[in-house]
Order: C-alpha cells, then structure tokens, then sequence
C-alpha cells in the first residue's frame, strides 16, 4: 500500500523534475528566442555563454561567494557548536537566537543588510555619528568588494542552521570519548581534530551538500540588495538565467546557462552521493 501510495509523486518527480530538466538540456541546443522553437544550431548557445562577459563575471561572484561562504559557514557554525556543545546556561535561548535568521526569506534578509550596509543610514553613518568621520564601510557600492558585503547576508542567515546541525553531530558522539582524552591529558582542540571531526563525517558530508547547493542557487539576497550592480558587479548565475529568459527573452541562451549550473549541482551531489550511499553498500 505504501509503494501505490507513492506513485502519484514518483510520477509527478519523472514528469515534472526529471522531464523538464531533459527538455531544458534538449533546447539549449536550439535557437529559441521568445518561444521554444526546434531549430538546432549545436553548441552554439554555449559558445556565446562562455563569450559573455555577464556570464564570467557571474561565475567567478559565484566563486568567491561559493569558497568563502563553505569555509566561514563551517568555520563558524562548528565552533558555534562546540561553545554551546558545553551545556552552558540559556543554551536554548542562545540557540534560537542564532538559528532565528534561517527562518526569514532571502528577500527579507537582503532588504535588512542593504539599510544595515547602505552608508546613509547604516554602519557607517553611525561609526562616523561617534566622531570617526572618516570611517568608510560601503560594501554593497563598491564593485571591487560587493560580493563580500553579500557573503555578509548569506552568512548571517544560514550559520545557524549549520550550528545546528554540527551541535546534532557533537551531541552524538559518546562522552566517554571526552572521558578518555581527559584521563590521557590530550588537548581538547587535538580531541576535536583528530578525534570528534573525524567522527563526525556524516554530518559535515550532509552539511557540504547542503551548503553547496544553496550557493549554486544564489538569487534572492543578490537581487534584494544590489539587482546584480554596480554595473554588473555583483551577478551570479541564477541572475543570468531569470534575465536572460524573462528580460532579454532569449530562451535558449537560459536554457544553456541552466544546465551549467545542472553540472555545477551534479558535480556536487554524485560524488555525494557515491560517498554516502557506496560506504555502506560497501559495509
């Protein structure tokens, strides 16, 4: 009962997800403009992605955004953990304040950190208010540096969830582990590298994919706080494509940047997944 109870969403996942991927990738090799039109012209769609400056801006935002934010998200988020991990008191106020950023939209959190960063009214009007007038801190106009003033936004919302889920990992690990490492006179920071991180593959394996995924599909705070400027400064791949299709109606050039960034996630999730799900087969 519980198979032909699943039917109807294997279904709609094969029709939905999976056919309409293939008939992206199918008419990216077509030049469909404001319309899909089965007139095939080869890779020549991906000839002209990759001439575009747009699209090489977009890519190496994409890969600032993308190292920056897997290594402070994981840097932060697990010795956030580890701090609380120490059954410190209003642990559970502690924990809601840092995951509550997680349960705002993108959208929300771009508006907040585009007033927080905007020199006006933001950081630096008020680090200048206190007599230091020649403070500047504009990331967000800039073009040499706005992608970091988004890694802010990003980072300030998703660190809690990746908190969360490395405390999970720390709170599965046996304390008669912690017991021994005491009794040996180890160190707690070579305890935490050389014995709990390693332990705790699962959980930073399920943390990677998530974090990479989500930088992959970056879109709302890059339009909420600078709609890809100054100039094309701050534009990313999922900005690329909306434009593309939707403003300069060009279905095929999108259709050609999507599955791009389908690559991007693939190359991500198979390796993945032979990790995850190879191990213990293997086992």
């Amino acid at each position: 009962m519980a198979k032909i109870a699943a039917i109807p969403m294997i279904l709609t996942a094969l029709c939905v997800f999976v056919g309409g991927t293939l008939w992206t990738v199918v008419y990216s090799f077509t030049g469909s403009k404001l319309l899909p039109k089965a007139k095939w012209v080869g890779l020549d769609q991906y000839e002209r992605l990759w001439n575009t400056n747009r699209w090489i801006v977009s890519i190496e935002n994409l890969m600032i955004y993308g190292i920056c934010s897997l290594i402070f998200s994981l840097v932060i988020g697990f010795v956030l953990a580890a701090l609380l991990d120490q059954k410190i008191r209003f642990e559970n106020t502690f924990r809601t304040i840092i995951l509550y950023p997680f349960a705002l939209s993108f959208i929300v959190t771009g508006l907040v950190w585009q007033w927080i960063l905007n020199p006006d009214f933001g950081v630096q009007n008020i680090v200048r208010s206190l007599g230091w007038a020649s403070f500047e801190f504009d990331p967000l106009y800039n073009q040499d540096i706005v992608i970091y003033g988004i890694l802010i936004a990003g980072l300030w919302q998703g660190t809690g969830l990746i908190m969360v889920l490395m405390l999970a990992g720390l709170r599965g690990i046996d304390q008669e582990i912690w017991k021994a490492s005491r009794v040996d006179g180890i160190p707690t920071w070579k305890t935490y590298i050389f014995i709990v991180i390693p332990m705790m593959r699962p959980v930073f394996i399920t943390t990677l994919v998530l974090i990479a995924s989500g930088i992959v599909r970056v879109f709302d705070l890059v339009v909420a706080q600078t709609s890809g400027g100054p100039g094309i400064a701050s534009e990313v791949p999922a900005k690329y494509v909306y434009d593309t299709m939707f403003l300069r109606q060009n279905l095929a050039q999108g259709f050609a940047a999507s599955t791009m960034m389908l690559l991007a996630v693939a190359i991500v999730i198979i390796p993945w997944a032979y990790l995850e799900f190879g191990s213990r087969k293997r086992d």
